[in-house]
């Protein structure tokens, strides 16, 4: 089992494999509740929704070829922290996928902090901490809105806009890999849904050592479905 985090922005337009794995992965998945004082009735707590999970760890860019570098491809130090930077003005959500022994994680992210600083006597390398939110994607509702007039009262209604319509397309049973295309830009092209690129890998028997490796004009058996708009 290959272990890795690896980051992209913007559909895989950019991205890298963290070239020294962190040393560890902290986690937060906090319920956001309250505790309040009632009088009568002394001290409830209000279960509330949960919080977003957030995601932190620390490691080095390298600037040096170490033994531990688990990356194929290594960038210099200063093009990592050019590229976080320039993520993080977009303002837009990027991607995270951790690869793991015991499970995986494959989320959208808001960088939340970045900090960085060169270590003294390391040769140009930089140590980094790095803390992540989960994003939810959402978009604005259509509401319809309608007035009855009873009498002398106006009264206003708001109703919900219908949901689109599900798209009746069916999903094609394989595809063709083409250049510059992996499991998660097939899934979210084919499928509309990026998540669903280990469905791919399992009905497929791809590893997780070949998924970097995978041959242009590769037939890839599709999970079946319908697919999104």
């Amino acid at each position: 089992m290959e272990y890795g985090v690896w980051l992209s922005w913007n559909n895989q337009q950019e991205g890298f494999q963290i070239p020294i794995n962190p040393s560890s992965i902290e986690m937060g998945d906090g319920s956001n509740s309250a505790t309040y004082d009632i009088v009568g009735l002394g001290e409830i707590n209000v279960i509330k929704s949960p919080k977003l999970t957030t995601y932190a760890f620390s490691s080095i860019f390298p600037a040096q070829n170490y033994p531990f570098i688990s990356a194929s491809v290594v960038l210099q130090p200063y093009e990592y922290v050019d590229m976080i930077k320039r993520w993080m003005e977009t303002r837009r959500p990027i991607r995270f996928v951790f690869t793991g022994a015991s499970f995986d994680i494959n989320e959208a992210v808001s960088i939340e902090s970045f900090d960085w600083k060169e270590v003294a006597g390391g040769i140009g390398d930089i140590e980094y901490t790095l803390k992540l939110k989960k994003y939810v994607f959402y978009s604005a509702q259509r509401v319809n809105v309608t007035t009855r007039q009873t009498g002398t009262t106006t009264t206003q209604v708001i109703r919900k806009g219908t949901k689109p319509r599900q798209n009746d397309r069916q999903t094609p049973k394989t595809h063709t890999l083409a250049p510059g295309e992996n499991l998660w830009t097939v899934a979210k092209k084919v499928l509309g849904d990026d998540s669903k690129w280990r469905e791919i890998q399992r009905l497929n028997g791809i590893s997780d050592a070949q998924l970097k490796q995978l041959p242009v004009g590769m037939v890839l058996k599709l999970p079946g479905g319908t697919a999104n708009v």
